[in-house]
């Protein structure tokens, strides 16, 4: 090709060719075009990939929520265990440290378990069918402890222990809900660093694939280069077609992620009703993401798509230094 044919494809500035300029030298393609198969394929990839991090942040924030629920539940409950003792009244001490509970401030249900609904406790790791009557079974007494006031739980355990010395105990469940918290924030951490090696994932498949579409486009890029056009240029017409397709990606991965999430969760409302639903529901929380988990997943797609772009204009930029 002349300088002067060259010189007459140069784009103006709306960015189209010279009309002089003869059908055979135009090039009706873009610089980096999108309707490819590599293109479809990159596609492909963001979208699983985008897809898998939406999973993993759903649930995660699906189990923070949660653990969240259980941690607020479980803090407003403690229980009093009353111990059997030789040549004791079981039902008088409990009788007795429910009257100190019920006396204490900050204190707003008191139920005490008797002894048919204390072994029923131990039928889980037990069985069923088992004669506990010559067991010494522990009494329990539940309280439940006010919202608006917090009840001296040091306090109730001193006067217990003066009251009814090693018969009865006060459990507030700290060791239970610091286990919980550790469970929960390990999981949140593993989600997160899922979702970080998604997205890194993402920027090395917009790596190759940014190489590999200037390695075609090698001797577009030279002509180019000797019209003028400058390696800025070059980099944001990459970056615009990787954006298009990371966006592509991002929002049929993160759509995907929403519609299992959907998908999910109606099932698992329809499973509720059943008692194997119940107890697993009771067990694991309710399968409920939450506006701020479905806005997380959308997130992820919105960054995997500026990902692909930044990436895309680093590689470029990189390969024509």
């Amino acid at each position: 090709m002349s300088t002067q044919a060259i010189s007459r494809t140069r784009p103006d500035a709306s960015g189209s060719a010279d009309p002089a300029v003869p059908a055979n030298l135009r090039r009706n393609a873009p610089l980096v075009p999108t309707d490819t198969a590599a293109g479809r394929s990159l596609a492909a990839v963001i979208a699983i990939l985008t897809f898998l991090a939406g999973l993993c942040a759903g649930a995660a924030e699906m189990v923070a929520a949660n653990a969240s629920q259980w941690q607020g539940d479980v803090a407003q409950e403690v229980t009093i265990q009353i111990r059997p003792g030789h040549g004791r009244d079981v039902d008088a001490d409990v009788a007795r440290a429910a009257g100190i509970a019920k006396a204490e401030p900050g204190i707003a249900e008191t139920r005490v378990f008797s002894k048919a609904e204390a072994e029923r406790l131990l039928e889980p790791w037990l069985g069923s069918g088992l004669d506990l009557s010559d067991l010494p079974v522990p009494r329990l007494i539940a309280l439940r402890l006010a919202g608006g006031q917090g009840a001296d739980l040091k306090r109730l355990r001193s006067r217990l222990l003066e009251a009814l010395p090693g018969v009865a105990s006060l459990d507030d469940h700290a060791l239970w809900l610091q286990r919980l918290s550790t469970a929960a924030n390990a999981f949140v951490g593993i989600g997160i660093g899922m979702v970080l090696l998604v997205l890194i994932a993402t920027g090395l498949a917009v790596t190759f694939a940014t190489r590999g579409a200037m390695a075609g486009n090698r001797e577009v890029a030279e002509v180019l280069h000797f019209v003028g056009a400058d390696d800025d240029y070059i980099a944001k017409a990459f970056q615009r077609r990787f954006f298009g397709l990371g966006l592509r990606g991002g929002a049929i991965g993160a759509g995907l992620a929403i519609l299992a999430f959907v998908i999910t969760g109606l099932l698992a409302r329809a499973a509720r009703s059943g008692p194997a639903g119940q107890e697993v529901e009771a067990l694991f929380g309710a399968f409920h993401v939450g506006l701020r988990g479905y806005a997380s997943v959308i997130l992820i797609g919105v960054i995997a798509s500026l990902v692909t772009g930044i990436v895309s204009r680093i590689t470029v930029r990189r390969f024509l230094a």
